[in-house]
């Protein structure tokens, strides 16, 4: 119910509806910035160009502008007037882009000249000038973007130093490999012939000096490709364990930290994702594992859980910047799943040294499963099986015995010892079905479908803030429930306060979910 419910997804917040901008005709510019492709963002509307307030603005909208303007990846979402106030209306408000739209015209927003700030808030973009054209995200040709043409450059004028320059600048990690000889294809472009002359440490191409080569004979069989690692941009740290801790984000070289205002089970399921670390098990907004030292790189992150990265969530400006102050994003991921059944069924791998290892049926038993089906919120265990019966699946085997006493909140807290069995193979992987309890329920009323709000999550039952409760959020309820359509959404206790923890404050449902 917490990944339903917890955070559905936000589309309304200070407002109640949200438009399309639907102008037949509309142009966006960055102005300000050393390039086109940087700067103030600007759109033209009735003849007239106007500012972007920033209220919202991320690098999902971002992403939109540098594709409408054919500027690459967006490489930074400035707010406060970071390239200059401009002098024209400001003409959108509360841009939510999903990320995909081909104009910032396709956004939602809250309409053409409504807005709820002034000029020192608008919004700015840096894209950046090279991309990778012809493999992966972080690998390819080389294209560096010169007077609004993109040009493949010569593998004769291009170093190591300058890869470093360009795999930073993508949020790519380090270069692996430089390709000469057109080992990602030939392409179709002009040829950027000047050579590039980085240091290895700046965040930008357009930020190393360029002198005229002495190479004339480049051509399409030179063009430069480029290897980067692709690491991943998150992490987790100060934990027990490489899936819990404070969340942490690498932008343009530098690790920054994750404001904790808002942060909840839908973020955290992001992260555990792109870590490849299980389910979440908590979201906490505080400083259970510090609260780092860097730049707050992410302000008030808005995931609905899907996502397959955490830069690919909403976000929005703080109002407020001293609510991060004290607040930071922390995670603390599952370190079991139940693979090739359902969500609550399956073969149990435990997560080791940053590997999933399936476990032998005869280090497992009746209090470990009660430990596992604990962890993924899903009741008590219905059945343990054994002779691999979901598979024998294709990962390493875990052989020590496991030794839980039942009560448990997570397995890693049970003790472990050497098995005595060493013939343990793919033939004995253990699988498990948990009973999968209903995740809400309506408490005090006079049915099952009247009453208090309570989830569970945790093996604990708890109840919902009233906040911003309303219809939408009580048809998914009675939805979830097989209980019809909603007659009222009732505030101020009506049936009774509960004893249990408040395990949501903030739902916002779409009423789709």
């Amino acid at each position: 119910m917490l990944r339903m419910m917890g955070r559905c997804l936000i589309v309304i917040l200070l407002i109640s509806v949200v438009i399309l901008i639907t102008a037949a005709h509309v142009n966006v510019r960055l102005v300000g910035g050393h390039s086109r492709c940087a700067g103030r963002v600007e759109v033209l509307h009735r003849g007239q160009w106007g500012t972007v307030c920033d209220d919202f603005w991320d690098l999902k909208d971002a992403a939109v502008v540098c594709r409408e303007l054919d500027c690459g990846e967006p490489v930074d979402a400035l707010y406060n007037a970071h390239f200059g106030q401009g002098s024209g209306p400001i003409w959108m408000s509360y841009v939510m882009c999903m990320g995909s739209e081909s104009t910032l015209k396709n956004c939602g927003s809250l309409g053409w000249d409504k807005r709820n700030c002034d000029h020192s808030k608008v919004a700015g973009v840096i894209c950046s000038e090279v991309r990778l054209v012809g493999g992966s995200r972080c690998s390819g040709r080389l294209e560096i973007l010169h007077d609004q043409t993109w040009m493949s450059v010569c593998d004769a004028v291009f170093d190591q130093q300058d890869a470093e320059v360009v795999c930073r600048e993508l949020d790519c990690g380090a270069p692996v490999q430089v390709l000469g000889a057109a080992a990602f294809d030939k392409g179709d472009t002009q040829m950027w012939t000047q050579e590039i002359q980085c240091r290895g440490n700046e965040s930008q191409i357009h930020l190393c000096p360029t002198s005229t080569s002495h190479e004339n004979n480049c051509s399409h069989e030179h063009n430069i490709g480029l290897l980067c690692t692709d690491i991943r941009n998150v992490r987790l740290v100060n934990g027990t364990n490489y899936c819990a801790g404070r969340v942490e984000v690498l932008h343009r070289g530098q690790w920054g930290t994750v404001c904790g205002a808002g942060w909840d089970l839908a973020d955290a399921a992001v992260v555990c994702r792109e870590l490849d670390c299980g389910e979440p098990v908590d979201a906490m907004g505080d400083d259970h594992f510090g609260l780092g030292s860097g730049p707050i790189l992410i302000k008030n992150a808005m995931c609905n859980g899907s996502e397959s990265t955490l830069k690919k969530c909403g976000s929005m400006q703080s109002s407020v910047h001293d609510e991060c102050l004290d607040k930071s994003a922390q995670v603390i991921c599952s370190e079991v799943r139940l693979v090739g059944g359902s969500r609550c069924s399956g073969r149990l791998e435990i997560l080791h040294d940053q590997t999933w290892m399936s476990v032998c049926d005869a280090v497992f038993d009746q209090q470990d499963a009660e430990v596992v089906c604990r962890e993924l919120d899903c009741g008590a265990p219905v059945q343990v099986l054994g002779a691999a019966a979901f598979g024998k699946g294709d990962t390493q085997m875990w052989t020590q015995e496991i030794q839980c006493r039942g009560n448990e909140s997570q397995i890693h807290l049970c003790p472990t010892s050497t098995s005595h069995e060493n013939n343990c193979s793919h033939d004995s992987n253990i699988g498990l079905v948990c009973a999968d309890n209903m995740k809400v329920r309506l408490v005090g009323g006079n049915s099952s479908c009247a009453g208090r709000v309570e989830i569970h999550h945790r093996g604990q039952w708890g109840t919902v803030c009233q906040e911003d409760w309303d219809m939408t959020e009580a048809g998914v309820v009675c939805r979830e429930l097989g209980c019809g359509e909603p007659i009222d959404a009732l505030g101020s206790a009506h049936f009774g306060q509960g004893s249990g923890p408040i395990w949501t404050r903030i739902m916002l449902c779409t009423g789709s979910e």
